[in-house]
């Protein structure tokens, strides 16, 4: 692995060298277990700890495909999948790798007792499989994580319903959490140059679910004007809506927990806070068995106030249980409400008489497809958008990473040096890097 990085931070190798690289027989990789999926058992959720379960250790590299690709990953980042992964909920990971196992040959090589996690990156392509004609060796790149077979029909209109969609580093095995990755080629996308190893693989999965789930048109399909009520705006998911919402002509209101946040969402241009522990909305009772309509209304009364007396046109959905009701409710006539995940539990309640009598629309989204993907990218490239990274790890220090994420100990987007041997390289535009370091360093140091 040394004189691959010795090649990338050389800055003049060419293709051709990179392809002359002898590839490593195994590579250092962040991992969970099959035989300790039970090692968690009869805890309560926030007790089991990820620094238990994941291993950093070398496993052997696998066999590269038709129309794959191996990285060397200067960096990668947390997302609420690994940390899932890592206590062994609401399943064990496993399963999604022997069901894929079982489709071919191919997809065997992902049945195995130890699952590598990630599904963020960026760093440099060393191979490519057969079939790969748009990428060679030495491209430097970022990774999306939609991982698909596209055999059936189902996908060639949206690749988000191809039958054999998944998530990468989390449905299937060798992501981004490592030294060296496998992706498919049609993940792969250029590495904005005016971004840091750490700062072009923070946005990838956050960045690309966001613009799915508010711009495209399968989406929210947002337009100028519109009210966009987004929970958690200033955290990784959130952060990204909220940019989104702005450079889009939408006004966000942007719900948060502290005044901390609150600034957070301030510096990116927001004016319509809401700050929920110092308004102190309670949703559900202490049992958490049941709503009060009152805090919905209040709620929604709130909204108001900061609108000037209009309702929430799109719902930017992603706490799920706790806020649900809530979000249904203040959505105006004909309104959207877009889920894309349940972090505070996946049993949603909401009264069914405020959506149907009032015409409005739950929308799931899950991802992006590789289209929505590259124009998410796109937008960070040129500047439009910006990464929300905030703090940065080591790869042996994954653990604490997914533990600080687990916690909610973190602000907007956690990211992991793989073979980056420290912050701040990779960056090719410094020209354009000026004109945006505050908005790229907004999250840094909160």
């Amino acid at each position: 692995m040394q004189n691959i990085l010795e090649a990338i931070q050389s800055g003049n190798a060419t293709s051709e060298d990179f392809a002359s690289l002898e590839l490593p027989e195994s590579y250092r990789a962040a991992f969970v277990k099959k035989d300790e999926v039970d090692m968690f058992e009869g805890l309560a959720a926030k007790e089991k700890d990820p620094r238990k379960s994941l291993h950093v250790e070398e496993v052997p590299l696998p066999e590269l495909g038709p129309g794959e690709a191996f990285v060397a990953v200067m960096a990668s980042a947390i997302n609420y999948n690994t940390v899932w992964t890592s206590i062994f909920e609401p399943v064990s990971t496993f399963g999604f790798l022997e069901r894929y196992g079982r489709n071919s040959e191919l997809t065997k090589r992902h049945d195995l007792p130890y699952h590598v996690v990630g599904s963020d990156l960026s760093g440099v392509v060393l191979k490519t499989g057969p079939g790969v004609t748009r990428w060679k060796p030495g491209d430097r790149v970022v990774a999306h994580c939609l991982s698909v077979e596209l055999e059936g029909p189902d996908g060639h209109n949206d690749t988000m319903l191809d039958t054999e969609q998944r998530i990468w580093g989390f449905e299937t095995n060798f992501g981004g959490l490592a030294d060296v990755a496998m992706v498919k080629a049609n993940q792969l996308m250029p590495k904005p140059e005016h971004l840091t190893w750490e700062e072009a693989a923070s946005p990838g999965l956050v960045n690309c679910t966001a613009y799915r789930q508010l711009v495209s048109k399968n989406g929210g399909d947002m337009k100028q004007g519109d009210n966009v009520l987004i929970w958690g705006a200033s955290g990784g998911l959130g952060g990204f809506a909220t940019q989104y919402a702005l450079n889009g002509g939408a006004t966000p209101v942007c719900v948060v927990s502290n005044e901390e946040k609150a600034q957070i969402a301030r510096s990116m241009g927001a004016e319509l806070i809401i700050n929920r522990s110092e308004e102190g909305y309670k949703f559900w009772n202490d049992e958490g068995t049941e709503q009060d309509p009152r805090e919905w209304k209040r709620f929604g009364a709130r909204i108001r106030e900061l609108t000037g007396g209009e309702d929430i046109d799109i719902v930017f959905e992603h706490p799920g249980r706790e806020t649900f009701g809530a979000s249904v409710f203040v959505t105006r006539k004909g309104g959207t409400i877009t889920t894309c995940a349940s972090t505070s539990g996946y049993m949603h309640e909401y009264d069914n008489r405020y959506l149907w009598m009032n015409l409005k629309r739950i929308i799931s989204s899950h991802f992006a497809n590789y289209r929505e993907s590259w124009e998410a990218n796109r937008l960070i490239a040129k500047g439009k958008i910006h990464p929300t990274l905030s703090r940065t790890y080591t790869l042996d220090e994954v653990g604490q990473a997914s533990l600080d994420v687990h916690q909610n100990a973190h602000q907007g987007k956690v990211g992991v040096l793989c073979l980056a041997p420290e912050e701040g390289l990779g960056v090719r535009d410094h020209e354009m890097r000026a004109q945006h370091e505050t908005a790229i360093n907004r999250f840094r140091g909160v």
